[in-house]
């Protein structure tokens, strides 16, 4: 790689790097996909209109491995759960009850909270039709919102973005992780990834020299001054490394490029400095996942236009051992979903804000020779925030022998039905278009 970057002119700088290929770059994972998605834009599409500082928010949270909802949302006085589960079953003196059937795991104290203060709602028995045990497939299901036997190009929350989000600022949707999820791909790619505040700017793929990094992104905004006086074979030269079949639009397309990166650097900017102002009103766990929702709260306290967060956490695939880690994951789960949500209220923002959560399947109802769970079907979703239809929604499934599916549970509610409910409830938009069909909605405000 050079050690030094000369600019001549605008145009000589993208001939030579993003379109000319000369350079590799590391970029926010949104500039980069638009890079990628140039042959059917169009030039004008750069342009971005600040939106969604007054509006609702919608926080996804992915419990990433197949959560073992039988063991979450516990139907202890069940005869068949506990013959199925002689080591691994939570008993009626662990649990911590919502009724005379079920309860949570005892170490959802957190999620006990927000379920007594009418913050909390359990959607039971949550799937799909023909499940699929795949990690990727089942998890590409539930991003993409598609059939079993259906591929998608694009993800659920991509194409609510292509059907309501025109124009909007590229913070609109806001991934807190290292890889953009299926769910946020795009016919026009939106969206801003990162997982350190820090770290999303304009990076070398080396490591940088020092000061390096500040002479890389200073390139990046050597795109949006005035233009320099350059010669047409320069001109042309730019203009002819664009791909083909480029909808130019009256020649603009290095303007798109220079919105675009100028767009890239403010939202960069933007997420830094609000990272670095806003404090955190509640005090949340220690761990990487409370991490990332901490985060979300001061993009949220400090007014970010964001309608959609997308955060993760890890390790619930649990085929060995599955008490206490499961132990451990549910009560950080929990406990940092009560801060975040404490966060809110002292923020004056939880009208505004609703969390939910998903994972790509439950586990089977019988435990297996190793302490844990193998994976399964169906299993309990949780929408939290205070304007939530707050309680247990749908209904718990049979664990009855004779009423299972392979040793699955089978499932009561589809789970485009909880997805159809928070964009017509929520977000206010027409879900059929988004979801491909029409879903009848749950319910979840």
């Amino acid at each position: 790689m050079k050690n030094e970057i000369t600019l001549q002119t605008r145009r000589e700088f993208l001939r030579s790097t993003v379109l000319g290929s000369a350079l590799s770059w590391t970029v926010p994972a949104f500039l980069a996909d638009t890079f990628s998605a140039l042959q059917s834009q169009a030039a004008d599409s750069a342009t971005q209109i600040v939106t969604g500082k007054d509006a609702t928010i919608l926080v996804v949270l992915q419990m990433a491995g197949g959560n073992d909802g039988l063991n979450t949302v516990v139907p202890y006085s069940s005869d068949f759960y506990h013959t199925a589960r002689p080591r691994i079953g939570q008993t009626a003196d662990k649990v911590l009850k919502l009724n005379g059937e079920i309860g949570f795991h005892g170490a959802m104290t957190g999620f006990k909270n927000l379920f007594d203060s009418g913050n909390l709602a359990v959607v039971q028995g949550v799937g799909y039709p023909n499940p699929n045990r795949s990690h990727f497939r089942s998890t590409e299901i539930w991003q993409t919102a598609s059939d079993s036997d259906r591929i998608e190009k694009y993800g659920w929350l991509g194409r609510y973005f292509d059907n309501a989000c025109a124009g909007a600022d590229p913070t609109v949707g806001v991934v807190v992780g290292r890889q953009l999820p299926e769910s946020f791909f795009a016919k026009r790619p939106t969206g801003i990834c990162f997982d350190n505040p820090q770290n999303y700017r304009f990076l070398s793929p080396e490591h940088p020299k020092p000061g390096q990094t500040d002479m890389i992104e200073a390139a990046y905004e050597k795109l949006n001054e005035t233009e320099m006086v350059s010669s047409d074979t320069d001109s042309g030269a730019s203009i002819g490394s664009l791909p083909a079949g480029m909808p130019m639009q009256g020649g603009k397309a290095v303007d798109f490029i220079e919105r675009t990166a100028m767009n890239a650097q403010l939202s960069s900017d933007e997420v830094r400095g609000i990272a670095a102002r806003v404090q955190n009103q509640a005090t949340y766990p220690n761990s990487g996942f409370a991490n990332s929702l901490k985060l979300v709260a001061k993009l949220i306290g400090g007014g970010l236009p964001t309608r959609i967060y997308y955060v993760s956490q890890g390790g619930y695939d649990t085929h060995t051992n599955q008490i206490a880690t499961q132990q451990r994951l549910l009560a950080d789960l929990g406990d940092s979903l009560k801060a975040f949500v404490d966060d809110m209220k002292a923020q004056g923002n939880l009208q505004r804000v609703l969390v939910m959560t998903f994972s790509e399947f439950g586990r089977r109802v019988n435990e297996n020779a190793n302490g844990g769970t193998d994976h399964g079907a169906a299993a309990p979703m949780f929408i939290v925030g205070n304007k939530v239809k707050a309680g247990l929604l749908g209904r718990y499934p049979s664990l009855a022998p004779q009423d299972l599916f392979q040793g699955d549970i089978k499932y009561n509610v589809d789970f485009r039905q909880v997805y159809a409910g928070v964009l017509e409830g929520w977000l206010k938009t027409k879900s059929a278009p988004i979801l491909g069909k029409h879903f009848e909605p749950l319910q979840v405000v």
